[in-house]
């Protein structure tokens, strides 16, 4: 064998037990609340959680799961479906949009953490679909504004085939640099839903869920092209919907376990689940 050959095949050698030896991630559960409000997602800061459903957002106590406030929208609008949230200094910025009505809306929604009062709106209009999730990465806002098959309106169409889906990142006055849509190996586990939830990790990777699976997904971006990548999927105790990791305590995320009928029925509530990230060998 030559010189070059050996060192070719060494360099395999070692590219293969790099890759046989990768960490996967995997998640411990290591909380659990019963929460009414938990209907659609989750935001978290050092020392509380924020459940989100439609036109509430109820403030929790992360160690005790004790209501402290709750900010509640008028059933008549204008805020008609929260989705996700995301917390930063002091502010929740939520994803909002008309879902199921048609067309789409969408808004990003402000709320103040202490006062628990909305301060702030910034109207996306109608562009790329309803806007489930919001973060903030590199001074930039990070959001998806997703797209179903589910059929929906008078007529039963699509609404707005989820194949639309869009990954947009903007500065921080709201104006569009790039966006992404997503893989059909990910599209496909969406059913005729769409991606809900998002968050960027303490690793720097970006980690988004659907409306239903009990799955978290880690996402790469592409070397080229337009299409996001599936890195990782992680079996999470969640139903989809909103996700946020917790940005005081490195490696935890939350998420939500939304009550099915059958459950709230025999006296069941949504839950907030709480996660340590590791590592499997």
């Amino acid at each position: 064998m030559s010189n070059r050959a050996a060192i070719v095949l060494s360099a395999l050698l070692v590219f293969s037990a790099v890759a046989e030896s990768r960490a996967e991630p995997v998640l411990e559960q290591v909380g659990e609340f019963n929460i009414p409000e938990a209907n659609q997602g989750v935001g978290v800061d050092a020392q509380y959680f924020y459940a989100i459903d439609n036109q509430t957002i109820a403030k929790y106590d992360k160690k005790t799961g004790k209501l402290v406030k709750k900010w509640q929208g008028d059933k008549s609008g204008p805020i008609q479906h929260f989705d996700s949230a995301m917390v930063m200094e002091g502010k929740i910025y939520l994803a909002h949009s008309n879902y199921p009505e048609w067309p789409m809306p969408s808004s990003l929604e402000i709320v103040d953490t202490e006062t628990m009062e909305h301060v702030g709106s910034h109207s996306f209009g109608i562009q790329w679909g309803s806007l489930t999730w919001v973060d903030w990465r590199d001074g930039h806002w990070w959001m998806t504004f997703a797209n179903y098959d589910r059929l929906l309106g008078p007529n039963k169409t699509p609404y707005g085939h989820k194949a639309n889906t869009v990954l947009v990142k903007m500065t921080n006055d709201f104006r569009p640099m790039e966006s992404w849509t997503l893989p059909k190996v990910l599209l496909d586990k969406f059913e005729d839903m769409s991606n809900s939830g998002g968050s960027w990790g303490p690793d720097g990777s970006l980690y988004l869920s659907g409306h239903d699976p009990a799955e978290l997904y880690r996402m790469r971006f592409p070397k080229a092209g337009s299409v996001l990548e599936l890195a990782d999927v992680i079996p999470m105790n969640i139903r989809g919907q909103g996700i946020a990791w917790d940005r005081s305590e490195p490696g935890v995320i939350y998420g939500i376990v939304r009550a099915t009928a059958k459950e709230k029925a025999a006296g069941g509530e949504h839950k907030v689940t709480v996660f340590k990230m590791g590592e499997k060998r």
